[in-house]
């Protein structure tokens, strides 16, 4: 049991390292930087780690890419939700496809709404200048892309057989 959590905690941490660099591949796109990588990073914790640590991870790699000034306020709706939800859908149906799609809806969506207030209490960002939708389109942008890239890679992996269900 110990043995597992520690593989699980590296992982984390490793994978944690991969979404602060990937910070560095990313596009602004209506004021909010959009991120592919973390979306990656977002499905690979949810299929390899679970919810917890996924929501964990992507916590650490927000607040890591905002102390370092490689992110904005954004990455924590704009991870985290899609993070919890991708992972709470593996867990639950180990279907990679809703896996994929909870990832996209929880970012795009949930994110997106919930990035709204953050902006305007955290941000200093005007109520009247921005809508309360006005994320939900580059956070669609960024998590679809991150979406796809990982629907290779996990596809792929499981055609090779790295990747056996229910490893989490």
């Amino acid at each position: 049991m110990k043995n597992n959590r520690t593989r699980k905690l590296a992982l984390s941490g490793l994978l944690c390292a991969v979404g602060v660099v990937g910070s560095f591949f990313s596009v602004p796109v209506f004021g909010s930087k959009c991120a592919p990588v973390q979306h990656i990073v977002n499905i690979l914790c949810a299929v390899l780690l679970g919810p917890f640590y996924g929501v964990g991870v992507a916590f650490a790699t927000s607040l890591i890419r905002n102390l370092l000034g490689l992110g904005s306020l954004m990455a924590f709706p704009g991870s985290m939700f899609g993070a919890l939800l991708c992972g709470i859908a593996y867990h639950k149906t180990k279907n990679t496809w809703l896996t994929y799609i909870a990832e996209v809806f929880g970012t795009a969506v949930l994110g997106g709404l919930c990035a709204y207030p953050v902006a305007i209490l955290f941000m200093g960002i005007n109520a009247a200048d921005v809508a309360f939708y006005a994320y939900i389109i580059p956070f669609l942008i960024s998590t679809a892309a991150g979406a796809v890239l990982s629907a290779v890679m996990i596809e792929g992996m499981k055609k090779a057989k790295l990747l056996r269900s229910g490893n989490n």
